[in-house]
């Protein structure tokens, strides 16, 4: 599986039970199966480093992907 550090802004998505996920600056999305509870804010300027995994997801909604490190963003 690819790894690879993107960086974005957090959001909630109130779909399918709801969910956070990361969109990055070129508009791509990131579905984190292991959001770190840190990371649980609403535009949370975020630079992850992620690792693609394999799977269905019932949101249908961004790459899946786990997080292996983090670090906030100043605004």
């Amino acid at each position: 599986m690819k790894k690879r550090t993107v960086s974005g802004k957090v959001n909630y998505y109130n779909m399918a039970g709801g969910f956070w996920g990361i969109t990055d600056q070129s508009g791509k999305q990131w579905l984190p199966i292991n959001m770190p509870e840190q990371l649980k804010m609403e535009n949370r300027k975020v630079k992850v480093k992620i690792k693609e995994v394999e799977g269905d997801s019932i949101f249908m909604w961004g790459t899946m992907v786990k997080i292996i490190s983090f670090e906030t963003l100043s605004p």
